[in-house]
């Protein structure tokens, strides 16, 4: 604990144990007086007569201290890190069993989610469909990550493992790639205090290996929060001309997010999309902040005080 006036502290120590010294010394003499007078108080009038003062030299004390302004360096918890929103853009996304589209839906949730973040977070952006692009490195330029949110179109196909390792690469700030013939992975440190948030239908096209590519990310500390966007019915998009049933696979994306022990989300309308990102287990870490103790000391004195008077008020029908 440290104190922003040290002098005024020593002041008030000093006058603390002037004040201490001076009941002592008046007690004393009463004792004496009490003595001589052959007169004998029992431990119940002791504890009568100086229980009230003690509470009043203490909050005494309290308010000397409060007048220093103390403070204490303790832990605060925070939301802190960085979050990769990771949009599935593939053909799929542009069906209208979430309206007004999936990703169109997605996109004005996770605009409100970035908006409610604080400085403390850094947010980034990446589309996925049969490969995978950055659009948006981790920053705390809300403005900035808004527009690459809106930016997003469709195209193509759905390769999540592609986006987990787009995703892990930014975070890492170096290529996540999954091993080849029994070679270890190759070690991307500890990001403990990183998540992706991956928006998707769930229907994986091709491309590495989601779950491997899960493991990769939970080896890194990097936990997978997997949101569904779509129905479980589905409905059928325009692809080059054709009409394609889409619907919403649940197994594959609850599997991601257990490999990190995350957790998967449906999100069946935009309203539930809403939801989801409420309730996004996002990391928290603690911060070492300096606390003022100010109000703290200050209130416990008063509390002192407020039982020392009433103390003194039953006891006696006085207060000093």
């Amino acid at each position: 604990m440290s104190v922003q006036h040290p002098f005024l502290l020593v002041v008030g120590g000093l006058v603390a144990v002037a004040v201490a010294v001076g009941y002592w010394w008046l007690q004393r003499q009463r004792a004496r007086a009490l003595a001589t007078a052959g007169l004998a108080t029992t431990s119940k009038d002791r504890l009568r007569r100086h229980l009230p003062p003690v509470l009043f030299l203490a909050a005494l004390t309290l308010l000397l201290l409060s007048v220093a302004r103390p403070q204490a360096d303790l832990p605060v918890a925070r939301a802190a890190g960085t979050v990769i929103l990771a949009f599935d853009v593939s053909n799929s996304m542009a069906a209208e069993d979430v309206a007004p589209s999936r990703l169109a839906a997605a996109q004005a949730a996770a605009v409100e989610f970035a908006e409610a973040q604080p400085d403390s977070v850094s947010i980034g952006v990446v589309a996925f469909d049969e490969g995978a692009l950055t659009t948006q490195q981790p920053s705390e330029d809300r403005a900035a990550t808004v527009a690459a949110i809106k930016r997003l179109q469709i195209n193509g196909g759905t390769s999540i493992g592609q986006a987990i390792l787009a995703s892990l690469t930014v975070i890492a700030g170096k290529p996540a790639v999954l091993p080849q013939d029994g070679q270890p992975a190759e070690d991307l440190g500890y990001w403990g205090n990183a998540t992706i948030v991956l928006l998707s239908d769930g229907e994986d096209t091709g491309g590495p290996d989601a779950v491997a590519a899960a493991q990769l990310a939970a080896t890194a500390g990097v936990h997978i929060e997997t949101v569904g966007v779509g129905t479980v019915d589905g409905a059928t998009v325009e692809v080059d001309g054709f009409q394609v049933a889409t619907s919403l696979d649940e197994e594959l994306l609850t599997e991601v997010a257990k490999t990190t022990t995350g957790s998967y989300h449906r999100a069946e309308n935009a309203e539930a999309l809403h939801d989801v990102y409420e309730s996004l287990d996002l990391r928290l870490t603690t911060k070492v902040k300096p606390i003022e103790l100010t109000g703290a000391a200050a209130l416990t004195a008063v509390l002192l005080l407020t039982i020392g008077g009433v103390l003194m008020t039953t006891w006696f029908g006085r207060i000093l």
